[in-house]
């Protein structure tokens, strides 16, 4: 059996899209390069501003004991909003928790069951009708190469 070559397949011609499939594709890559330009902008914007800061706070006569203030509340009202994230994410966790108990566990009990009925039902059939189907067979065999050898029946 052969197998396909690359080129075999690089001579296919691709499925053509519809004027309008090829229109929402380049849409799609407009935004996703807009967006990139947005977010490069913002972070060179950041950076300028972080440089501009730095300038400014480096000054002898830059009151700093205020910025410090407020860079203090700022980081206060930040550990507030963690706090409440924290309190979301628990609360997340437990329903999670609740669900995994309540839902999931009963399910893989009675799949454990269902397996447990099936390997009964296999091992019952393999036993009761399976094996004598087998010796039957067998002693059906023997009965068939004794006639033939005692000449009764032709081979």
């Amino acid at each position: 059996m052969a197998t396909p070559h690359p080129t075999d397949t690089a001579s296919q011609p691709s499925p053509s899209l519809t004027p309008d499939q090829l229109a929402e594709l380049r849409a799609q890559e407009r935004k996703q390069k807009q967006l990139m330009a947005g977010i490069i902008a913002v972070v060179v914007l950041l950076v300028a501003l972080l440089g501009v800061a730095i300038y400014f706070l480096l000054q002898p006569t830059t009151p700093t004991d205020k910025i410090r203030d407020v860079f203090i509340i700022v980081v206060a009202l930040e550990t507030l909003v963690i706090g409440v994230a924290l309190i979301v994410l628990i609360v997340q966790l437990a329903s999670l928790i609740n669900l995994l108990q309540n839902e999931v566990r009963p399910i893989l009990h009675a799949t454990s069951e269902t397996v447990n009925t099936l390997r009964g039902t296999a091992e019952f059939l393999g036993e009761n009708v399976v094996e004598p189907v087998i010796k039957l067979n067998g002693y059906l065999a023997g009965l068939r190469r004794m006639l033939e050898l005692l000449g009764i029946k032709p081979k």
